[in-house]
């Protein structure tokens, strides 16, 4: 909140458990389940895939009980980094929600990126004029236009006010259900269980372990609840945080396992990896009709909406909570006074997911790979700052498990001999962004704690 001469200027308060679920449970699932279902089923096979997810979503239970009872007592919208500041050093408090603004914000251009390509697959005739190419990808004009007006229309909905944005969220999660429970019953009902082999491409151990290391970026955005927490509705219950964030786990889990396991059901989903869309192809073998891939399409491009306008809202939120600290340029921390929206933050997003459009979605891999990670560092700090509080013994045990969760995936994702390691592009992608952050941290004097509990 911001001071002017006459009264406080704090974010609107205006979210319900509801807005609360779609953000988190919106935030987490995107397309990768049409876009990349191929990259899945190779990793783990159908058997594979649906444990990685599954095991991978169950270990995140304790992560999502942490940030419940943090953002219970602490609803702060610079989430990770008021929880770590608490017992932390400044240090550790900016470089964990620095790796968290990358988390979310990367998704931003993907999501941008990735409507044009499905554009694309509708309406081939888009696939044309191509303006330059990296690393063999072709970059097409339609598509950046496409992308960039997707970006223009999310930036002034989060400049405008949370209760437009949050009106938009919920149709597109709830939209995106209503047809997922449509396209996977009537596929089902086609499919047989003699499509499921190979149930593991590796063996069982590495063919379940490369999936989980996938799991953070796909199911990051449940913690997201937790920077929208100072715009909850006057009369809003606090335990509404926790069972909004609970909800979110739990439904990706079912979200995620069900369209694996229905893509492995509907066809013989091995002879057709090296199909674009593999989700659409197989669902479309199996009921023998193109109509179900227009509904599945359907369903991808109000997930891509829900998910690009949830990461927005968290990246907004949260670099808007840096600025206000001092972390950063403080103008970030500014609250439009009619809007009561963070808008200088919101319009930074909307300009850098523009610009980052432009590099294609080749380079945009490595960055979201370190995503992955970016999330687990988040996940470790804010369960090590709950044990660092001294709770209970029940729930520093809690803390502790989902302590070592975070350093398992992690360490999944950087230890040399693990399969699917970082490469050099994603080491050089997350030095690249850490250096930005050290060099803004050297560049500005935070605010001290105090001064910062002061003012909100």
């Amino acid at each position: 909140m911001l001071y002017n001469s006459r009264r406080v200027i704090t974010l609107a308060r205006k979210l319900r458990v509801v807005d609360y679920f779609a953000l988190g449970w919106g935030t987490m699932v995107g397309v990768g389940w049409l876009v990349v279902m191929d990259d899945w089923l190779l990793r783990g096979g159908a058997l594979g895939a649906i444990l990685g997810f599954a095991i991978g979503g169950a270990l995140l239970l304790p992560i999502g009980y942490v940030y419940g009872q943090l953002v219970t007592a602490m609803p702060d919208a610079a989430g990770e980094v008021a929880y770590t500041g608490k017992v932390f050093p400044q240090s550790i408090s900016f470089a964990t929600g620095w790796m968290m603004i990358l988390a979310y914000f990367i998704v931003c251009p993907w999501e941008a990126v990735a409507v044009g390509k499905i554009a694309g697959y509708i309406f081939p005739a888009l696939d044309s004029t191509e303006l330059y190419r990296i690393a063999g990808h072709p970059v097409y004009l339609p598509h950046l236009v496409i992308g960039l007006g997707l970006t223009g229309l999310l930036t002034l909905l989060n400049y405008r006010g949370i209760r437009l944005s949050a009106t938009f969220q919920n149709w597109t999660a709830f939209g995106t259900l209503a047809l997922f429970a449509l396209f996977v019953s009537v596929g089902v009902s086609k499919g047989s269980p003699r499509n499921f082999p190979p149930l593991f491409t590796h063996s069982p151990f590495v063919s379940v372990l490369l999936v989980m290391q996938i799991v953070p970026y796909f199911m990051t955005g449940f913690e997201s609840v937790v920077k929208g927490a100072e715009e909850a509705n006057p009369e809003f219950r606090s335990r509404g945080f926790f069972k909004a964030i609970w909800m979110a786990i739990v439904v990706g889990i079912l979200f995620y396992t069900m369209v694996v396991a229905a893509v492995g059901y509907v066809a013989p989903w091995k002879d057709l990896t090296h199909e674009r869309f593999m989700t659409a192809v197989v669902f479309e073998r199996a009921v023998g009709s193109r109509w179900i891939v227009s509904v599945i399409l359907a369903a991808a491009l109000l997930s891509l909406f829900k998910v690009f306008n949830g990461n927005f809202i968290a990246a907004s939120r949260l670099l808007f909570a840096v600025g206000r600290r001092g972390l950063v340029d403080q103008r970030l921390g500014h609250v439009h006074p009619r809007n009561q929206t963070p808008s200088v933050a919101v319009i930074y997003i909307g300009l850098a997911t523009a610009a980052c459009m432009f590099l294609g979605d080749a380079t945009l891999v490595p960055i979201s790979e370190v995503g992955s990670v970016a999330s687990a560092v988040g996940w470790a700090a804010a369960c090590a700052a709950y044990y660092r509080m001294a709770p209970a013994p029940r729930e520093r045990f809690i803390a502790a498990v989902g302590v070592m969760v975070g350093l398992l995936m992690i360490l999944m994702k950087i230890a040399p001999g693990i399969p699917g390691h970082f490469s050099r592009y994603e080491w050089l992608a997350l030095g690249i962004w850490s250096l930005i952050g050290l060099s803004l941290s050297w560049r500005r004097r935070p605010l001290s704690i105090t001064s910062v509990e002061t003012r909100s």
